[in-house]
């Protein structure tokens, strides 16, 4: 599982640009899944099953936080549109831009031209650019387009006590989550949906969830861990180390009872460690999965992660891990709904 989350980090891909990260997911199912790629770019894995079972499909999305190409200054420099992202994490990181993997480093106007009022207001993109060592807006041109995707260009790397330190855990780590679930030995049949745009305005999953008309959705994703110095325990959310994260809301949806209650049974019976989202924040897929078609039963199961949707995201191992023996013990009683 680790070396297929590395792997999977390694694939640059913002919203409606996935195809590496597709590709790369197609190639470690090809064979034992039906795989289809849709309109939209989402891939759809469906594993036959031999006993009889209610339609479950899990959904992981593919894409990162990243920026845009928007527009080059005369003097080279390109200014960009954040998707998924705030700005006050951009200032100075090296990215990639583009199919060339054109390298570049984020920039705003220098500390000592800030007048007093800017030095106190938050940094805004509007302010920023992304400087390529181009003198010229035909130099930069010659090797930039608008449009083109713009990444960080931060590595995978483990420290610590089974930490992970990389770009893209958000959802990276879902869609590992999902490849494995794929290849194991399950009776029932699965399908898999690895979606697009989820950062931007979950077109992908819109789309996806419509067409394969869940009766029951699972949600595989990363969420906010505040377990951090001075953090206030009502703000915290959820902590490392602390087992896979079952949400009973948040900001776009109301979870299954039914299905919240099942994934602390099981749980418990298990033995492995699990804990609720303490609180209603963020989103996810779920908000359009569970009103898909006819509507699904849904659920979310999250692993933790500190720093979401910055360049230096930091999850557990220990809770991946986790996650995956959770939804290998759920699929059997979730079949049987």
């Amino acid at each position: 599982m680790l070396k297929l989350i590395e792997e999977l980090c390694q694939k640059r891909g913002i919203s409606g640009d996935e195809s590496r990260v597709r590709e790369l997911i197609k190639s470690k199912l090809e064979g034992k899944c039906t795989l289809t790629v849709d309109a939209l770019g989402n891939l759809i894995a469906v594993k036959k099953g031999v006993k009889p079972n209610k339609k479950i499909a899990l959904f992981a999305h593919m894409d990162e936080v990243g920026m845009m190409a928007t527009f080059i200054t005369s003097d080279g420099m390109i200014k960009f549109h954040p998707i998924g992202i705030d700005p006050i994490v951009l200032f100075g990181r090296r990215v990639r831009i583009g199919e060339g993997d054109i390298p570049g480093v984020s920039g705003a106007k220098a500390w000592h031209h800030l007048s007093s009022d800017e030095r106190d207001a938050a940094l805004k993109a509007e302010g920023m650019y992304i400087d390529i060592g181009a003198s010229s807006k035909e130099e930069a041109e010659a090797v930039i387009s608008l449009g083109d995707s713009i990444t960080f260009d931060d590595p995978f790397c483990e420290m610590g006590d089974g930490y992970l330190l990389s770009r893209a855990l958000d959802d990276r780590i879902g869609c590992a989550l999902l490849i494995e679930l794929l290849l194991s030995d399950q009776p029932y049949e699965l399908t898999g949906v690895f979606t697009c745009g989820e950062e931007s305005s979950l077109f992908g999953a819109t789309a996806a969830a419509n067409r394969v008309e869940a009766e029951i959705a699972v949600i595989l994703e990363t969420t906010t861990a505040g377990d951090v110095d001075e953090a206030p325990a009502s703000k915290t959310v959820c902590s490392l180390k602390n087992g896979p994260v079952v949400s009973f809301a948040d900001r776009g949806t109301l979870y299954d009872r039914e299905l919240y209650k099942l994934a602390f049974d099981i749980a418990e019976q298990k033995g492995i460690k699990i804990q609720t989202k303490e609180g209603v924040y963020g989103g996810n897929e779920a908000r359009v999965v569970s009103r898909a078609a006819k509507g699904a039963k849904t659920m979310a199961v999250s692993v933790p992660c500190r720093y979401l949707h910055s360049p230096s995201c930091v999850a557990a191992m220990q809770d991946v891990e986790a996650a995956a023996r959770l939804l290998d013990a759920l699929i059997a009683p979730l079949a049987k709904l």
